[in-house]
């Protein structure tokens, strides 16, 4: 799907380019909760419903400077069978619900309190079922040990300003090592999707790290659940460089890529909502990652398997962990370039970005600002945008009505002293010189007819990520980041294409291409917007219309100059 709407943009971007030269064209009060935690019985099982997926876990040594020991192997991972009774840890915020396993203190549910899935009765779920969100692996000398089979003791507080704080104490048992105490506490920052993740390894001499496991998927909440599937993806921030994104379906079963570190953050997401790990800032980076491709049983992967290591330094570890929504202006408040947690654009990303960024400054101003919901601010900002290039367009129009008016002269010119090309590439100049012009002049009049193109495509990829505009109504639009059902959008925005197109020939000879250019570009709209996001097409559809005004006033100046 993404390649047919590659393909669409590169072919649009050609017609409209060619188009021109044809014819013209108050704060609240914040609270934090405890819940009493819930008993479960369960098995705990090297590979247990809260425990960590070990089909993505590292079968070799980790690249890289800071190597662990090559026992790292998936063997280490099993563990004997017995029967425990698991506590799980709920912690409430004002924004989220999370559970915790004593299993492993693992956090195995992420419950968004603000948010509705749109799918079934509920709020929206991050965990996918049965498998948890995080899980975590001990690297000692000789061993690899998965928390997940150990029960571990959960202690509740309340820290600085009220916030929340569990701690979680255990005691690891592996082949190599006879025990090894183990830490871990989780700080909840209050009205926010971020805790803080501190801990401690007892009893180890010699190197140890810490694997963490990122979520093996994100559970759909979404009305189109296939179309959130297409969105499943691993992100990660290498420390030098921009944010990465791979793709579930860019994963062949059991492939496995490792990214040498140091990374910054890396995140599992679906269409809207994210869970990340991020390097506290002045922190050491994460030594590397792995990821893996997971089985799949559709035409579309659900799953995948990625694997964070974390030295140990000093018996101490520590990163933050955000479990949530991808609220822009919340993910720029956490800094470390999270906000590209969702990095667009792929070849053209250093160009989409930074247009990605204005647009979504734009657009979060003017909701604020006016007070209007997102389905008005696309119209507002589709019209302002045209008036603001309503001058270049202008002057781009009259110079193609210059161009054409001079291409007499030019054909005469080529015909006269077509078997002396030297002299007459001196009097084709003589004319543009007799008109105040330059053979660079087409070129130069189409460049403004391209300033709105970057916007368009940062807000392409902007609608694939933005939850702001998710179940936004709009008119009879349900749902502003889906396709419009009735397909009206799509038509509007093919027939006010076309109109412009028809306008754009008015007092121009006839040309049997450039009709055949007039049916084309709707047809071509069409294609493009018929299953994109219906905001999208409301954007475009206000373009075509605000652009008609200036298209039949230059048609009208090109019939009176031509009589």
């Amino acid at each position: 799907m993404a390649r047919r709407y590659f393909l669409a943009i590169v072919l649009t971007i050609l017609v409209i380019v060619g188009t021109p030269m044809l014819f013209p064209t108050a704060p609240k009060s914040v609270t934090t909760t405890l819940v009493d935690s819930t008993s479960v019985t369960q098995p705990a099982v090297g590979t247990p419903t809260v425990g960590t997926p070990t089909v993505g876990a590292p079968s070799g040594p980790i690249a890289g400077p800071t190597a662990a020991p090559a026992t790292m192997g998936t063997d280490s991972l099993i563990s004997p069978v017995v029967a425990a009774t698991v506590d799980t840890t709920v912690v409430q915020t004002p924004k989220a619900i999370y559970r915790f396993s004593d299993l492993g203190a693992s956090l195995v549910s992420a419950e968004m309190v603000e948010y509705r899935a749109l799918n079934r009765p509920g709020n929206v779920e991050l965990a996918p079922p049965g498998a948890p969100l995080l899980g975590y692996r001990l690297v000692v000398p000789g061993d690899t040990i998965p928390l997940a089979q150990t029960v571990f003791t959960a202690t509740r507080s309340a820290g600085a300003g009220g916030a929340a704080v569990v701690r979680y104490d255990g005691t690891l048992r592996g082949r190599a090592a006879a025990s090894v105490p183990v830490t871990i506490t989780y700080t909840f920052s209050p009205d926010s999707f971020l805790m803080r993740v501190a801990g401690t390894v007892g009893g180890v001499t010699g190197p140890a790290f810490l694997l963490v496991d990122l979520p093996s998927g994100i559970q759909s909440s979404e009305a189109d659940s296939l179309e959130d599937q297409t969105h499943l993806a691993y992100a990660f921030k290498p420390e030098q460089s921009g944010a990465v994104g791979v793709p579930f379906s860019k994963l062949d079963p059991g492939e496995r890529r490792f990214e040498e570190g140091p990374i910054t953050w890396a995140a599992a997401k679906s269409k809207y909502f994210l869970v990340g790990v991020l390097t506290p800032e002045g922190s050491p980076a994460f030594s590397e990652m792995s990821i893996t491709g997971g089985a799949r049983t559709a035409k579309l992967p659900s799953t995948a398997h990625a694997t964070l290591v974390r030295r140990v330094d000093g018996g101490s570890f520590g990163f933050e962990v955000y479990a949530g929504p991808q609220e822009w202006e919340r993910l720029v408040a956490l800094g470390r370039d999270f906000e590209n947690s969702n990095p667009y654009g792929g070849w053209f990303q250093g160009v989409v970005q930074p247009f990605s960024t204005i647009v979504m400054r734009t657009l979060l101003w003017m909701h604020r600002t006016f007070d209007l919901s997102y389905g008005w601010v696309l119209v507002i900002f589709g019209v302002a945008v045209r008036i603001v290039l309503w001058p270049l367009n202008q002057n781009a129009m009259r110079s193609q009505m210059r161009t054409q008016r001079i291409q007499p002269e030019i054909q005469a010119v080529q015909q006269r002293y077509k078997s002396d090309p030297p002299r007459a590439q001196a009097e084709i100049m003589k004319v543009y010189k007799e008109h105040g012009m330059s053979p660079f002049s087409p070129i130069a009049g189409c460049l403004p007819m391209l300033i709105p193109m970057p916007v368009f495509f940062a807000l392409f990829f902007v609608f694939q990520n933005t939850i702001e505009f998710r179940g936004v109504p709009f008119l009879w639009l349900t749902d502003i980041s889906l396709k419009d059902p009735f397909y009206i959008l799509p038509v509007v925005v093919a027939i006010t294409a076309f109109a412009l197109s028809w306008i754009g020939m008015r007092g121009m000879p006839p040309n049997p291409q450039t009709k055949i250019i007039s049916y084309a570009i709707p047809a071509m709209m069409l294609f493009f917007f018929i299953n994109v996001a219906s905001g999208l097409n409301l954007y475009y559809g206000v373009q075509n219309l605000a652009s008609l005004p200036q298209q039949w006033l230059i048609a009208r100046e090109r019939v009176k100059k031509a009589t």
